[in-house]
């Protein structure tokens, strides 16, 4: 891919194969020049560029120089197996070289007391040429400068090592400690002003719970996407997550799907939309679990599957409620018309949870989803990072044109305004409330429909009991107020 700049001047990049980060490169880094990846220990940095180096000679072919100034290329190997990338095969093809120095040789090119870069340059370049290599790593600059003592000459070295390095014709990422999540980008900062592409890589602890991010700081005559993107380290390495290519061109149906109870379908003007995206909210015992199951059934009439991620249930506990009114889940499972998977949401972080949710989509390819509940994962997740995780999601169910409901549980019996409801209810197509009602010292349950995008719905608040048959609706409530006043409906405007 190339980028224009300036008259008659272009950027060419190369892509890395890393999921999400040519997205936010806006085609991958600077062919041919220098890319710095700054982080904190324990930020990733190392996994980004061997992973760059593996796609680079599995998916583009092209052969690759790990320079190393901290680990032996044994332990690097070893401890990047885990995710399925045999270096070592690699190298024994001749596809992959080190070039390692070991702590203290670095040292031993001193010269009348000044460092001489021309050994450890000939040692890169001697590599690059045996192999003809095209991308370059080198792990860290910083245990690089650490051996040379106190204040060595930072910027003149560096400036001397880019201009040897771009004479190389290699594409290069080299890495640089940093001390604080936000503070300076790295220990000599002469490294910011020799790179034509600037990475960070954070790893945050925001209200207790660890967030990962990376953020193109600078990209020399080149555009690139602005701001802090989440990622994760999945098994397969990185995975840039939430929010990056989405784009509003979803395509939209005027097929109607039931929610599995024809009073509902009514209230709804007919139906959901195929691919519309509907909340269910109310206070626990309200049967929102028994709404998302209902909607799940619905689509065995039509011989279509569907998936349910549960996050405060597990599968039997979901079965033997389900037959309680008259929902068969478990025999739609035998038919392979459904797929249940139940987690707690403390098990991962939402970027994991999201890379699993999508995984399973696509496997298993519903024509309908339910997560039960959404409010699960808000207690575990931080404000920030369930919006984009919901935002992700919703995009992705859109996407795909297929029907996703999710529940909510309220914070209080009556209801009430939730973040969860805050945070999803201009992405939704569909809001449904459940509510306790109390009239003449008796407990009962209402129904109203908030929100129907695109069509007509009823306005009443109905009665509703539930059955062995499921939700039964009844008349609207008559002369009853201020069941649904504490709500500030203006989170629920179009």
């Amino acid at each position: 891919m190339v980028k224009k700049t300036e008259k008659n001047e272009y950027i060419a990049k190369t892509a890395t194969g890393i999921e999400g980060l040519d997205i936010i490169l806006e085609g991958g880094l600077p062919e041919d020049r220098i890319t710095m990846l700054s982080g904190t220990a324990g930020s990733g940095k190392t996994v980004l560029g061997c992973e760059f180096l593996w796609k680079s000679m599995t998916h583009y072919k092209e052969n690759c120089v790990f320079v190393t100034f901290e680990e032996s290329p044994q332990r690097v190997m070893q401890n990047i197996k885990s995710f399925g990338w045999d270096l070592h095969a690699l190298q024994k093809e001749n596809k992959l070289a080190f070039v390692e120095f070991n702590k203290g040789s670095v040292s031993s090119y001193m010269i009348s007391g000044e460092f001489d870069l021309t050994i450890i340059v000939n040692r890169i370049r001697h590599a690059i040429e045996k192999i003809g290599a095209k991308k370059l790593f080198i792990d860290s600059i910083s245990a690089f400068f650490e051996q040379l003592g106190d204040h060595p000459p930072v910027r003149r070295m560096l400036l001397d090592l880019s201009e040897k390095l771009n004479e190389m014709g290699v594409t290069t990422i080299l890495t640089a400690e940093r001390f604080e999540e936000y503070g300076s980008l790295s220990a000599y900062r002469g490294e910011i002003f020799v790179s034509d592409c600037v990475l960070v890589m954070r790893h945050v602890l925001e209200d207790e719970k660890t967030r990962r991010t990376i953020q193109v700081l600078k990209f020399r005559g080149s555009a690139h996407k602005q701001g802090e993107y989440p990622f994760t380290i999945a098994d397969e390495g990185i995975v840039i997550v939430p929010n990056v290519g989405m784009k509003l061109n979803a395509k939209s149906s005027n097929v109607r799907i039931s929610s599995g109870n024809k009073d509902v379908d009514i209230m709804c003007g007919g139906g959901f939309f195929r691919d519309s995206i509907i909340l269910i909210s109310g206070p626990t015992g309200t049967g929102k679990t028994m709404m998302a199951s209902m909607f799940l059934h619905a689509a065995q009439k039509e011989k279509q599957r569907a998936i349910m991620f549960a996050f405060e249930e597990s599968k039997d506990q979901l079965f033997r409620n389900g037959t309680s009114f008259g929902v068969n889940l478990e025999g739609m499972e035998e038919k392979g018309l459904l797929k249940v998977i139940c987690e707690y949401p403390e098990d991962c972080g939402p970027e994991e949870h999201l890379l699993r949710m999508k995984r399973e989509i696509a496997d298993f390819k519903p024509n309908r989803i339910a997560v039960d509940s959404l409010s699960a994962m808000e207690r575990v997740v931080s404000v920030r990072s369930f919006r984009e995780f919901v935002i992700a999601l919703t995009s992705h169910t859109k996407q795909l044109q297929i029907a996703g409901l999710f529940t909510n549980t309220t914070a209080t019996l009556l209801g009430g305004e939730s973040i969860t409801e805050t945070h999803i209810s201009t992405l939704t197509d569909s809001i449904i409330l459940l509510r306790y009602v109390e009239t003449g010292g008796i407990m009962r349950r209402g129904l109203t429909v908030i929100k129907m995008r695109g069509s007509m719905h009823h306005r009443e608040i109905f009665e509703y009991k539930i059955t062995d048959d499921g939700m039964k609706i009844l008349k609207p409530f008559n002369n009853v107020e201020g069941i649904i006043n504490v709500i500030k409906l203006r989170n629920f405007s179009d």
